[in-house]
């Protein structure tokens, strides 16, 4: 919100990123900025994802800066969760005009399955 506030709608989705990234250091909080994992099918790495944001190794953030959410942002998010094997992430939305989140939540989060990765 604070990142909201100060900048407000209308600039490119790095521009909020690295505003965000400087939040977040300012507060102590541990995370990683563009972080990239393997994909895997069938045992086979077939590609790699990267989400905006990895805090505390348990929550996907990830920014969007468009005037309109659409199915396809969330369906990215959630997809970030089940490839992360997280159970909680937000995407965020700079480009409204008022801030808009949404929590996700990992509907094929298995915690035994996450202590294994």
């Amino acid at each position: 919100m604070t990142v909201y506030k100060a900048l407000g709608n209308g600039f490119q989705e790095i521009i909020y990123q690295r505003a965000l990234e400087i939040e977040m250091r300012l507060a102590g909080i541990n995370f990683n900025r563009e972080f990239e994992m393997p994909i895997f099918y069938r045992d086979e790495q077939i590609g790699t994802r990267r989400v905006d944001f990895l805090v505390e190794s348990i929550l996907s953030v990830e920014l969007k800066a468009t005037t309109k959410l659409e199915d396809v942002n969330l369906a990215q998010a959630i997809n970030y969760l089940e490839a992360y094997h997280l159970e909680i992430g937000l995407l965020i939305n700079f480009g409204e005009m008022s801030l808009v989140f949404k929590r996700l939540t990992n509907k094929k989060y298995n915690s035994h399955q996450s202590k294994k990765s």
